[in-house]
């Protein structure tokens, strides 16, 4: 990629906190965030947000009169959004684009309405405009007074690596001068962990570590859900920056069945290849695997990475094992950890990983992502 795009700063919610040095200090130990919890009648594993960023969170929609009925997405839209735009040392009202997805939007609101008209037979006043997806960047972008476009999009679980390529395409046309671009999910509900396990990849085992995402050898799969969100402001403008992204590669692969890939993962081969560019692949270092956790994502992900890489493979690992599966959000999740990584100086391996192994050096650090539809986003980082 000829022209670089610069983040200025990053923003997250998630199972491990919301203060980077909080963040930073859970990802160091080997503990998981993942719990055994009641949904209706049956148990489940999940990683919520911690309780006290709840109470913060549920403070922010008690704060004014229009945010009282939006759903979670948006509140946890608005509070890293916030937060974002003072790291990064921007103002409110000014052209400022905004693109944050979610690959399942408005759930808790909507499976609250759908009962409640299943209970009446009417549906409420507000269901409708509270549950568009459209909700989350429109209402970030009242809440920020923003002049720019404001776009919100589903594209499965790759969605918030799809809001960064939106970004950067807004930056070069000359139509925004700065970027908040992200995901956010707050999915933890009955009917969306009922969903799951029909699928049957679940996880069920009460395992010391019930997600085993990049365990290899596992037996049964492991998928859990979490819940969060993350948004990183992009510039243009090198003058200050954590991070910068060398490279996007996006592809999109004929599926043979509606809730997989292709076991070389098609799709991930050749965004890998379009981030890397003309950069010898002896010098990405290290990958921020999706590898959900599910026995067929995993492989057909680590295929691709040996169809692309040979023998010498970079350092792999994935932070699902940790905090779920994020949906809609996970992507800039990842892309925290890489661009963490990178500012330590640090590898966070998988603990019961045996293809987790610490690189020699960091300096650039693939970021992948893939949902269903056989959409997938790669995105190349390092710190300038």
């Amino acid at each position: 990629m000829k022209t670089p795009n610069y983040i200025t700063s990053i923003s997250t919610v998630s199972p491990l906190g919301s203060a980077p040095e909080e963040i930073w200090k859970n990802y160091q130990e080997n503990r998981h965030f993942i719990t055994k919890t009641h949904f209706d009648d049956e148990e489940a594993f999940a990683a919520f947000l911690p309780k006290n960023i709840r109470e913060e969170i549920r403070a922010i929609g008690d704060s004014e009169n229009f945010l009282k009925s939006v759903d979670p997405t948006v509140l946890y839209s608005i509070y890293v959004s916030r937060k974002a735009i003072d790291l990064a040392e921007w103002k409110k009202g000014q052209n400022i684009g905004i693109n944050i997805g979610s690959s399942r939007g408005a759930t808790q609101l909507f499976e609250k309405y759908f009962q409640n008209f299943l209970s009446s037979g009417k549906g409420d006043v507000i269901s409708s405009p509270s549950t568009t997806l459209g909700n989350i960047s429109s209402w970030v972008a009242q809440d920020l007074q923003s002049r720019g476009p404001d776009i919100s999009h589903s594209v499965t679980c790759s969605t918030g690596l799809h809001a960064v390529l939106n970004g950067m395409a807004w930056l070069r046309s000359g139509m925004a001068e700065k970027f908040l671009a992200g995901g956010a999910e707050a999915a933890l509900t009955p009917f969306t962990i009922s969903q799951m396990k029909a699928m049957k990849i679940y996880a069920r085992a009460d395992d010391s570590y019930p997600c085993r995402s990049l365990d290899m050898s596992k037996a049964s799969n492991t998928m859990v859900l979490g819940e969060g969100a993350g948004v990183i402001c992009l510039e243009r403008d090198p003058s200050h920056h954590i991070a910068v992204i060398r490279g996007v590669g996006f592809a999109t692969e004929r599926l043979k069945h509606p809730v997989s890939i292709s076991a070389n993962a098609d799709c991930l081969q050749r965004s890998m290849k379009m981030a890397i560019g003309d950069l010898p692949l002896s010098e990405i270092d290290a990958i921020v695997m999706h590898a959900p956790g599910t026995i067929k994502g995993d492989e057909a992900e680590l295929n691709a990475v040996k169809k692309l890489f040979g023998d010498k493979l970079p350092a792999l690992t994935s932070n699902k094992w940790k905090i779920g599966h994020t949906f809609g959000a996970s992507g800039i999740l990842s892309l925290e950890l890489a661009i963490l990584m990178l500012q330590h100086q640090e590898f966070i391996p998988v603990p019961f990983s045996d293809i987790s192994r610490s690189p020699s050096k960091l300096r650039n650090i693939l970021v992948n992502a893939v949902g269903f539809g056989g959409n997938a986003v790669s995105i190349l980082v390092n710190k300038g």
